[in-house]
Parts: C-alpha cells; structure tokens; sequence
C-alpha cells in the first residue's frame, strides 16, 4: 500500500481542510445583545445548552478577539455605527449571526428609529428566526455557521483572476438573495 492508496489522515490531509477545521471549533463570539433576544442569547452559555462543546468558551467583551457577532434584538439608528464600528474592529475573518425578527428585518417595530434590518449595516452570514428564537434555534444557526464554514473556500480572496466588476449597491450593504448565506465580507 503506498502513499496514493491513503485518502485522507493526519499526513496527506490538504491543509486548506486543516484550516477549515481549526476555524470552525474555535469560533469566538462577540456579543451584541439590545432586547429581549439577549437573554436566550445568554441561556445558550449556561450549562443547560453548553456552546463550550463547539469550542466557543466565553463570549469575548473586546471586538479585537471575536470572530462572531451575534446581534440579539432591534437596532435603533443611535446605535448603527456603533454596531459597524464594533464589527470593523473584529479580526478577519468575520461572521454575522442575526438573531431574531427584529435584528433580521425589524420585527414589529416599523419605524424611523429602528433599522429594518442589520444586513443594511454588516453582512449577514445565518439568520435565526423567531421572536424571540428559543436557544436550541441559536444552537442550530450556530451549527449551520460551522457548515458553511467547513465547506467554504478560505482561498477565494487570492484568485489569480481579477474579480468580475460588481454593480454598484446602494448605501449600505443588501443581499441579493436574503436566504442565502454569506462567509465573506463587503469591499
């Protein structure tokens, strides 16, 4: 049997998939908590639903050592740059998880002080529905997080090919398909 026969161990893994794994059991959260989503937000670290399983220990306080920003709850036009700020001081790369109706589209509260949607601030990668969503919702969009994560390509920025030219977007950053998830960020 020589070394062409092997599939896939610990010598002749790609590396690419070595990053992938490294990536997604060590995701670090940043939370973002605004209203009543925070609190099942919270309950998903008790020991209850346990999320240190899946490598995510503590929820960081300090952008600079998070990877993942979960926004639990409406966010108001005050606090939108505030969000941004935080989501731009986060370390590369980044993931968005937005939890709930009002941080998806604005929920109940259709007005001018509340943003109809944080995918109008920061890009969204998973949406967790519900009002609010339970922890095992949390849970489950987490997991589908660490999907994407696995099965993405983290070389895609280093094409040699020069990238297609994009339309331009009006202000701010929107899907072009709400349903799907995005691993990568806005230029």
């Amino acid at each position: 049997m020589g070394l062409e026969d092997l599939q896939h161990n610990f010598l002749t893994g790609r590396i690419e998939d070595l990053v992938k794994w490294a990536r997604r059991n060590s995701v670090w959260p940043a939370t973002f908590g605004l209203a009543c989503c925070a609190i099942e937000m919270m309950s998903v670290g008790a020991a209850d639903f346990d999320i240190s399983r899946l490598g995510m220990e503590v929820f960081r306080a300090s952008p600079r050592q998070a990877d993942l920003m979960i926004v639990a709850g409406r966010v108001s036009q005050k606090m939108a740059p505030v969000l941004r700020q935080v989501y731009d001081q986060m370390m590369e790369p980044k993931w968005v998880i937005s939890m709930g109706v009002c941080a998806s589209t604005g929920g109940m509260f259709n007005n001018y002080a509340i943003v109809q949607g944080v995918d109008q601030i920061v890009p969204v990668d998973v949406y967790a529905p519900g009002c609010p969503p339970t922890p095992e919702t949390l849970l489950h969009a987490i997991l589908t997080l660490h999907e994407k994560i696995r099965t993405g390509h983290i070389t895609r920025r280093f094409e040699l090919e020069p990238p297609e030219e994009a339309p331009e977007r009006p202000a701010g950053f929107l899907l072009e398909n709400p349903d799907a998830v995005r691993v990568a960020t806005p230029k």
